[in-house]
This record gives C-alpha cells, structure tokens and sequence, in this order.
C-alpha cells in the first residue's frame, strides 16, 4: 500500500558500473571513504594550488582549546579541513556561558554513502563535458565534512542534551563544495531522524492511538508485515525487514530505503572562495521545526510524481494545514509587506519571532511545525495501519494525517502551528505543556547535506529521495560531554 514511498538510492555511477563493475565499484567507494575519514586528505595535485601553511594550520586547530578534548576520529578531520587550501579555518567554538559548552554528538560527511549524482559524479551522456556544480574541487579531493553539536550551559537551562529544552549549537565544516553563483542556489544540512516504532497502549476513546503510541490492533499488524521487524523500539521499515539506509547499492525508483526520514533543516549557506562551507545553527525548541509534510508529494522525490505533473503542484506559502486541512486567505495569512495589517503582528513574515513580551507580536503565520508533531503525523500515515484511516492509501493518508495532528494543537482553527500554540510551555490536547512535541537533538541519528534552488518548498529537494544529496553521515556520540569552547561569545543570546 505505500510501496510507492521507498526512498533508497542506487550509490555506483553509470561510468563505474561500465567499466569496473560491481565488485570494482564497491571496492572504490570502500576507498573513497577511507581517503574521506583518513588523516590526511593530501594537497591538491597540479594544476591546482596547495596550501602553504598546511602543517601550522592543522597544529593551530590541534591545539585550540574547543578542539583539543574532542574525540580522535573527529579531530583527524577538522585537521584534515585546516591542512587543504580553504579561506576560514573550520569554525571556533566559543562559550556562551559562564563554564564552556559541552561538546556531545557530532557526525562526519562524505559523499560516498548514497547514489552518485550529477551533483557528485560525471555521468556519460548526463554531464560527461560539463563542469561537476557541486562536488570535485581542487583538482578531485574527496569531499569531506563535520558536524559538532555543542550544548550551552547557560543558568537555568537544562545541561542534558536530551532534554527538548536544551540550547543546542551546531557547527558544519566542509571541503570542497564549489560557490554557487546563480538562480538562488545554495547548500543546506538536515539532521534526520529516523521514524521508530513506539510502544503500545490503550487506545483514546474513538479508537485511535494516544500520542507517541500505537494500539494492539497496530503492533498484531505491523508483526505481520515482512519478516516482523516492525516491533516497538525498532526503526520502522515500511516492508518489515531489517532497516537498510542509503548505500552503494541503491537506485533511483526501484531501489530505496525503507526507513521513513524526518528532515531538520540547518538553514541555507554557500560556500568561499576555497571551496570550503561553514554553517552555524542554532537548536532549540523555536527553531526544532519540520517543513510542512504535505509537502513531500510535490518535490519529485517520490517514485512516479514527476511523471504526474506533481513536481510544484502545491504550495505552502500561505500557511495551512495541507490539502485535507485549512486553507486561508492570503490577505491575513500571505508575506504582509507592511508593518500593520489585518492581524496584529501581520507585518513581514519573520519565523523567528518566535518570543515578545506580547503573544500579539508573535508570529503567527509558522509554515513549520514542531518536529515531534511531523514525528506524530508520520506514526499516522505508515505505522498505525490499524488504528488510522485503515485501507486509504498514500497519499491521502498523509493529507489527513498532517490536518488531524494540527488540528489537536491548533487552538484557533486556522490551521497553522503559530510560536504561542507551539510553544514548548503552552498547553495542548489535553498536554500540560508541549514538551512531546519536539524531538530531542540526540534522536536524530543522520545528517545530510543537498544542492537546492529556490523552488518555493521549505522539504529539501526531491524529498524524500537522495537525489539531490552530495554529503551524508551518521551520528556519533562520545560516552560523556566534554568541555568545548575557545573564548566568549559576545552576544549570548
């Protein structure tokens, strides 16, 4: 029934395939991702340029106290980011508190991991005699990259990174991802969590599950499917077999992943004059937001949509709850250019607006929702087969799914998650506050980075495939925080 939503992507190009085959190609990506996470990536080769001041620039970053402490694995390769040509060395972390952040996760990227695609590999007939736009700077070096998660212990706030009112930094380094100079182009990451099956409980009055559960009925039919993988505490697949993400062997639509991601976006960046890209980001539960999941139908990523004609077919840029939810009138809910309108705080759109001394000038018009409610509507549409709309298909389910979840927060009726309803303190269906709905940073267990272009979605380009992606890796944890952090930050908001 929702086959059509497989998501794993072929990893070997056309040209590897031809020339080396299978047994060739897997060898070469085993060692692309060894160059990728080695010590030394080594210089670029002629004709392009080194850097000259390689050795005092990896004992530089070495030596800095928000590196130091971190794990080994890690630090070989923010030494290997300092050692290449790059214009900024990667980012310093500095303290936001009286004691030093303190350094819990972090994931390290390459571009091996998923389907090559014109963004990461010349592909004969595709882009052969073309320039790669994304991936392959200086002169061929692999693309690497890192991510640091960093919790600030700022009074009063909780020092448990697990805790989903934690205030949590987060730090990309990359080598080498070319600038993108045309058509609002850029780069943007995205944590990701992976949909899991959660425990059973007693059903609410109408039938359906309770927040964050499923029914008997649900966990009897989730057995049932592939080989009975589907058992609370695991990630859920949608065949019931062992959980596959994306590898080498994967291929764009027949073959995917079968786990259903949750995409986090990091913000947008570009990349400098070096090829190297640094993106700051701040998590916490105002920016622990998803795009709006109806969404996911109009992207191409999903198998058969772009043959539709779906490719854009919708938009979000007035705010609602999606094609079986509300829809409202762009004179209260549209980008108010003005600094009064007909709602009070209906000037220009700003999500981050998220806090004022009056819920009047907060903003109202979010076209996200908290990542824990995406969670929510996501156990709807693939897990709770029993209890939620049994026999409808993908994906009407996702369109009812995304309005009924949106309606149990939205306490005005107008079909969109404001900062006030979303707040992690409001209360909601029943809820003493919102906690439950966000997602703590330790549960996303990937990351991702995509080459987008300004197509008017807030999902990542061809969600939920790899399609657009040219760097991926999965999380590392260290066994207990260590102090990370270089100076004072001069703002620490």
């Amino acid at each position: 029934m929702l086959k059509g939503y497989e998501m794993k992507l072929h990893t070997e190009s056309t040209r590897i395939k031809k020339s080396a085959g299978w047994a060739g190609s897997a060898c070469l990506f085993a060692i692309l991702c060894a160059m990728a996470h080695g010590a030394h990536a080594g210089q670029p080769s002629a004709p392009c340029h080194p850097n000259p001041n390689a050795a005092a620039d990896r004992t530089q970053v070495l030596n800095r106290s928000d590196v130091s402490q971190l794990p080994a694995a890690l630090k070989d390769v923010l030494a290997t980011l300092a050692e290449r040509p790059h214009t900024f060395l990667p980012m310093q972390i500095f303290a936001e508190a009286d004691q030093p952040s303190q350094f819990f996760q972090y994931y390290l990227l390459n571009s091996s991991g998923f389907e090559p695609n014109p963004f990461t590999t010349q592909i004969p007939g595709v882009n052969d005699k073309a320039m790669l736009t994304a991936t392959g700077s200086n002169c061929g070096l692999p693309t690497i990259g890192a991510v640091r998660l960093a919790l600030e212990p700022k009074p009063g706030l909780p020092t448990d990174p697990s805790d989903v009112e934690a205030f949590i930094d987060v730090f990309t380094d990359i080598s080498g991802l070319f600038v993108i100079n045309n058509e609002s182009g850029w780069y943007e990451g995205w944590m990701i969590h992976d949909l899991r099956v959660p425990n059973v409980a007693s059903p609410r009055a109408d039938g359906s599950a309770q927040f964050g559960t499923i029914t008997g009925a649900d966990a009897t039919a989730l057995r049932a499917m592939g080989n009975g993988h589907n058992t609370p505490g695991n990630i859920f697949t949608m065949d019931g077999q062992p959980e596959h993400f994306p590898s080498a062997s994967d291929h764009f639509p027949d073959r995917q992943t079968n786990v259903v991601p949750i995409q986090l976006s990091m913000g947008a960046f570009n990349c400098m004059q070096q090829t190297d890209c640094h993106n700051y980001w701040e998590f916490n539960y105002t920016t622990n937001w998803i795009h709006p999941l109806y969404e996911l139908p109009f992207t191409g990523g999903l198998p058969g949509t772009f043959e539709a004609g779906m490719v854009g077919a919708l938009s979000s840029l007035v705010p609602g709850s999606g094609p079986s939810g509300v829809k409202n009138d762009p004179l209260k809910y549209g980008d108010n250019p003005n600094n009064a309108g007909v709602l009070g705080a209906s000037g220009p759109r700003d999500p981050d607006k998220f806090d004022a001394d009056v819920d009047s000038q907060r903003e109202f018009r979010q076209r996200f929702i908290p990542s824990g409610l995406a969670n929510e509507i996501m156990l709807d549409t693939y897990v709770r087969v029993a209890s939620f709309e049994p026999g409808v298909a993908f994906p009407q389910r996702l369109y009812d799914a995304y309005a009924k979840e949106v309606k149990r927060v939205d306490t005005n009726g107008d079909g969109v998650i404001s900062a006030e309803e979303g707040d992690v303190d409001t209360a909601s269906d029943g809820f003493e506050n919102n906690q439950r709905l966000f997602l703590p940073a330790t549960s996303y267990n990937r990351f991702a980075v995509t080459r987008e272009i300004n197509d008017g979605l807030l999902a990542p380009r061809f969600a939920p495939s790899q399609k657009a992606w040219v760097l991926s890796g999965s999380i590392a944890n260290v066994s207990s925080a260590v102090p990370s952090a270089q100076g004072r930050d001069a703002d620490d908001r």
